[in-house]
């Protein structure tokens, strides 16, 4: 099984919209990285995101392009500045589980999944890009199965 992380696509400034909502080019974006998850036949149970205005309209996204049978789910302890250790130990590795949060908790969660450590960064995300990490039975870690990312500059 697999979990599916995600930056929030790209958002609007607070000036223009005070809730930063996603920016026509972050729908865009979103939508062309999901269409490609979708046509990989990525298969997802269930979207979980923070309650910020961007992660629900990007998880929605995903969402309608993947069809999660648990469907879409807001979930305290997403936010930019939550404790990753502590989201960490309800994560679950027999689930295909999507996250849709911020940074710089999303790239801290992937490095102590993958190093045990939230401070030693493993992976830089890209805004609507999605991380597939994956654990063998019985590891400590997770690794870092593809990733999917708008840019590849």
């Amino acid at each position: 099984m697999a979990l599916y992380l995600v930056q929030h696509g790209r958002s609007l400034p607070r000036e223009i919209d005070a809730e930063q909502g996603l920016s026509s080019e972050g729908i865009a974006q979103v939508e062309r990285i999901a269409g490609v998850a979708r046509g990989y036949r990525v298969r997802v149970s269930k979207i979980l995101h923070s309650g910020k205005k961007r992660a629900r309209q990007t998880a929605d996204i995903y969402g309608r392009l993947l069809e999660p049978a648990g469907g879409i789910e807001e979930c305290a302890g997403l936010n930019p500045m939550d404790d990753v250790s502590s989201f960490a130990g309800r994560v679950r590795s027999d689930e295909n589980l999507m996250i849709v949060g911020h940074l710089p908790f999303m790239e801290k969660l992937t490095s102590h999944l993958v190093a045990g450590s939230a401070e030693r960064r493993v992976f830089k995300f890209q805004n609507g890009g999605i991380v597939c990490m994956d654990k063998e039975a019985g590891d400590r870690y997770w690794f870092i199965k593809w990733t999917l990312m708008p840019e590849i500059g």
